[in-house]
């Protein structure tokens, strides 16, 4: 899979944490409602952002393993949690942390998840979650990924996949260049097949459908104004590379495109969505 550094990551979280469904975000805490304890697979973890988002809903005693191909997000990932924890102690495979009344055990595992979405093992999750994740696998891992789910008999909750480009603001000749240029380059192969970009969520409803699960969607896009500048300034910049890499707009127009996208009063919405699915009774 495509890396991600922790910068880049610790540059989304907020805007990340605010495009968040509460509603969804709500309905999963419901669920769990009355429970003492949870256990918790993050798929695609990097810096533990999907916990600082999640955890606040679960129950008060919740076991976290936090999964991802690479071992330096995993490691910034102790560090982060650590820093937004009450309080926290190292253990030997992660991080213990305490957090508004709420003990929480993390801990780290190194999985190539493109061969085995199944990260769990023979672990019997009660919740497998991500987030910004299934935008970047492709159809047929969707598949499997979902059929493992269901086997584990797992609530399945996911944010912040990709539903569509972004609606800038104010508009530029080569917004639509651009935008058809970054879905073409976002179906490529991010290493695990094609990515299904914003088609993921529809599949992984349909799939989780099928397979008796009850399933909702939410929207939660990032609505990003004057106060992400720059993070308007790293996702233009992002689009404009993926959009010449394709070779339908030219290093020249796109270098236009960005410094009008780099310039003070831009706006820009980014369509997500979030899914909770819940396993037959």
């Amino acid at each position: 899979m495509s890396g991600f550094s922790p910068e880049w990551l610790s540059l989304r979280e907020p805007a990340d944490h605010r495009a968040r469904n509460l509603e969804l975000l709500a309905r999963l805490g419901e669920y769990f409602k009355g429970r003492e304890s949870i256990s918790v697979f993050d798929l695609g973890a990097g810096t533990g952002s999907n916990l600082r988002a999640t955890a606040p809903s679960l129950p008060h005693a919740q076991e976290w393993t936090l999964v991802d191909h690479d071992p330096k997000l995993l490691a910034a990932a102790c560090d982060a949690i650590a820093a937004w924890a009450d309080s926290s102690r190292a253990t030997v495979n992660g991080i213990g942390v305490t957090k508004d009344e709420r003990t929480i055990l993390v801990g780290l595992k190194r999985a190539d998840l493109a061969a085995e979405p199944a990260a769990w093992s023979g672990a019997t999750p009660d919740l497998v979650t991500a987030a910004a994740l299934f935008d970047l696998v492709s159809e047929e891992w969707i598949g499997r990924f979902v059929a493992a789910v269901a086997r584990a008999k797992a609530v399945f909750y996911t944010a912040l996949t990709h539903s569509g480009a972004g609606v800038w603001s104010p508009p530029h000749s080569l917004d639509a260049a651009m935008t058809a240029a970054f879905e073409r380059h976002f179906g490529t192969d991010k290493g695990f097949g094609p990515s299904a970009g914003s088609k993921a969520t529809a599949l992984l409803a349909d799939a989780f459908a099928q397979a008796g699960y009850q399933v909702e969607r939410r929207d939660s896009p990032w609505r990003l104004g004057e106060g992400d500048r720059k993070l308007i300034a790293e996702l233009a910049q992002g689009w404009a590379d993926a959009a010449v890499e394709t070779g339908t707009v030219t290093s020249g127009e796109a270098a236009g495109w960005l410094a009008a996208r780099k310039a003070a009063g831009v706006t820009c919405i980014v369509g997500h969505e979030d899914l909770l699915a819940i396993p037959p009774r």
